[in-house]
């Protein structure tokens, strides 16, 4: 008897497609079942060419009239096609990929293609539009194997996504589509549930049998969208489940450290700062003293724009450590943000009396011995250092709060590593890194957030101005006028990992270029990320003691660099760094009382360069330019591969879009496990099985008993 979950079930599928299918993530019916389209072709939603309006996203399904390769500019070859439909013909023009375009699309080819329009003159046209090839025009017109006649009923297409393998084996969207009909044939996939009756009925939720269905084959918009709700609803209510399990499991935790009082160190540096607090900085404070003096271990993510004062938040909380006779360790990403670290909290610590060491990877042998001993005595307060914290000799007499700075560069299992020091000790995470409140509660969803998005008193806003690389002449002047009056300033070259030595040699040669010719009366550093960290620490202490005048570097001054005398920012190329470095970037100057600048030139402008540049003269609010960056690049691309992690179980739903259904689903999540935190209720056990069969092997903290 064969078994009807298996592929070799299905008709006419021999084992080279199921080869390739596997390697794709499809080894079963089930899998099959959850290959979702990525998109639709609605008849009542594509355009003609002939009404085609600019700057709209439209869908156009036409004949390629002709497709060759092009030669432009500086050699660059691109792929230009003519798509014809009954109103008009569409230019399409793809600039990279001219090779592959060619063997891809050939006169004759149906496609179906989906991207923003625009004009040239009256001319439409897309550039790197997705495009499907939905089947090939015979001789005589006639449409030969393709879904032509499905344009003309009026129902929706979905379009699934297909490897460059699958494509070549016969396994297009118009093979998949056929696939998983003669799957429905065979089994009904959501035959058993996985939401109990209760939240079906309290969230107006379609079955998930009939979600299955209107996914694969839509029998209207409306059924569609419900469809797709609830698929999205189900993907995040399990993903916030796992948030709250671990909630509750923390919650039942008991901390082996107490934060019992405040005392003298705390109110020694509240009285030794040489400014006044910000209402958002003195709330963030508020709230992590409540954690800290709770039963349970503080789980807290303090956010902040550049240079809102997230370092002094956590330093009240290493002061409130000591009072109570407990460590903190302090973890930042580089040597050159932890020496900088070390040495503001020396400043304002060490006349108090708390005790700051630095721990880096390139300390001599005995030093770091040395350390270490006073670190297992309780002679020292606080631990600043880099991952050279997480070696296995790094012991502490009573570990209290571990403090992790930019807390995106670290994996899950170095964070893990360092808390693992102590006995449930508190945790403190930092972002100077804006993260948009639906990704915040989409990855963070098990912490606390604190935002602190007021700058500190006296802050002025940076000026920012985009401009031509013809522009560069009038930019450096202005940058030597600021250095004649006693200020400082950077010039910030790209590195992009592709082309990482090209880069590092142009900035380079740049360097020795700004030496001799543009200031050769000024005093300029260089530094990058080759360079050793007693060679870049070198470099900094310079720049801050006001030995340099104009720092030329690459993006490792990207973090952390605090020198309140810089006032201009001047980004080289700046169409090739993403928003969120930018930001950062122009976060490196504005940090004192003077009025400063940020000049973003850049060299030519793609819609997303222009965008990106737009965007970061509109404002300088680092939360707006995280929604817009989250909005152009994805929440995956945003928060990088350690971050993103949680997101990979997310085949449906995007957490930059649906905020709604997000927090619709997480409300009935944390409800849920307050009301039954081990989901041992009948009405329940279907979504512990569910869970625990799907999710619990991700999701390990999270114990439900």
């Amino acid at each position: 008897m064969q078994d009807n979950s298996s592929l070799q079930a299905l008709k006419g599928l021999g084992p080279k497609k199921i080869d390739i299918l596997q390697e794709a993530g499809i080894s079963s019916l089930e899998n099959l079942f959850d290959y979702w389209p990525r998109r639709y072709l609605d008849r009542r939603a594509m355009n003609s060419i002939a009404g085609l309006r600019m700057g709209e996203m439209a869908t156009v399904v036409g004949t390629v009239r002709s497709a060759g390769i092009e030669q432009g500019g500086r050699g660059m070859a691109r792929f230009k096609v003519k798509l014809a439909d009954r109103s008009g013909v569409l230019d399409l023009t793809w600039f990279r990929g001219a090779r592959y375009f060619s063997r891809a699309i050939v006169p004759g080819d149906i496609l179906a293609v989906y991207g923003k329009v625009g004009y040239f003159g009256r001319q439409a046209q897309m550039q790197h539009p997705d495009f499907d090839r939905l089947g090939r025009e015979g001789a005589d017109g006639d449409k030969e194997g393709s879904d032509a006649e499905l344009f003309n009923t009026g129902r929706i297409i979905p379009l699934y996504p297909t490897s460059e393998a699958m494509k070549r084996s016969g396994l297009a969207s118009r093979q998949l589509r056929g696939l998983i009909a003669r799957a429905f044939d065979i089994r009904q996939p959501g035959g058993t549930e996985n939401l109990s009756s209760g939240i079906l009925k309290a969230h107006g939720l379609m079955p998930l049998s009939e979600a299955y269905r209107e996914l694969h084959q839509p029998s209207s918009p409306e059924r569609l969208q419900m469809a797709e709700y609830r698929m999205k609803w189900t993907e995040l209510f399990y993903a916030q489940l796992s948030f709250a399990l671990r909630r509750r499991a923390l919650r039942h935790t008991r901390t082996a450290v107490q934060f019992s009082h405040s005392g003298e160190f705390t109110a020694a540096l509240h009285a030794a700062l040489p400014y006044s607090l910000t209402g958002a900085q003195k709330n963030a404070i508020r709230e992590l003293y409540r954690d800290l003096k709770g039963e349970s271990p503080m789980q807290r993510l303090v956010q902040g724009d550049v240079g809102s004062g997230k370092t002094i938040v956590a330093m009240f909380a290493m002061a409130l450590a000591a009072d109570n006779n407990l460590q903190s360790v302090f973890m930042a990403p580089t040597e050159i943000l932890a020496v900088q670290h070390w040495l503001g909290m020396k400043r304002l610590f060490e006349p108090l009396g708390i005790q700051v060491c630095l721990l880096t990877g390139r300390q001599p042998k005995k030093v770091r011995e040395a350390l270490l001993m006073e670190l297992r005595e309780g002679r020292v307060h606080i631990a600043v250092g880099t991952h050279a914290l997480l070696q296995h000799d790094v012991d502490f007499h009573s570990l209290g709060l571990v403090v992790i700075d930019e807390q995106h560069r670290f994996g899950v299992l170095q964070r893990k590593t360092l808390q693992d020091k102590a006995q449930h000790p508190h945790v403190l995470l930092m972002t100077a890194t804006p993260i948009p409140r639906t990704l915040t509660m989409g990855v963070f969803g098990d912490l606390d957030v604190s935002l602190i998005r007021e700058m500190p008193t006296g802050r002025q806003p940076v000026r920012t101005l985009v401009q031509q690389e013809a522009d560069k002449p009038r930019v450096f002047e202005f940058l030597r006028a600021q250095v004649a009056a006693g200020r400082q300033g950077y010039i910030v070259y790209p590195l992009v990992e592709e082309s990482e030595k090209v880069d590092l040699k142009a900035a380079v040669e740049s360097f020795d270029e700004l030496s001799a010719s543009v200031f050769p009366d000024l005093r300029l550093g260089l530094i990058h990320g080759q360079m050793t960290p007693d060679m870049k620490e070198v470099v900094m202490e310079q720049f801050r003691s006001g030995l340099i005048d104009i720092l030329v570097g690459t993006t490792v001054i990207e973090v952390g660099v605090d020198v309140a005398n810089a006032t201009v920012m001047v980004i080289m190329h700046a169409e090739r760094f993403g928003l969120a470095q930018l930001h950062q970037l122009r976060g490196r100057v504005g940090r004192g009382t003077q009025a400063s600048s940020c000049f973003l030139l850049y060299a030519k402008l793609t819609s997303d360069g222009k965008e990106r540049l737009d965007a970061m003269a509109s404002t300088t609010d680092g939360f707006v330019i995280s929604e817009i960056d989250a909005a152009i690049r994805g929440a995956g691309n945003l928060l990088g591969k350690e971050q993103s992690g949680t997101l990979s179980g997310l085949k449906m739903a995007d957490l930059t879009r649906d905020f709604d259904i997000m927090q619709s689903a997480r409300e009935a999540a944390f409800s849920l496990v307050a009301e039954d935190g081990e989901l041992r209720e009948p009405g329940h056990r279907m979504i512990r099985d569910w869970y625990m069969r799907h999710l619990h092997q991700r999701h390990t903290l999270a114990d439900i008993g």
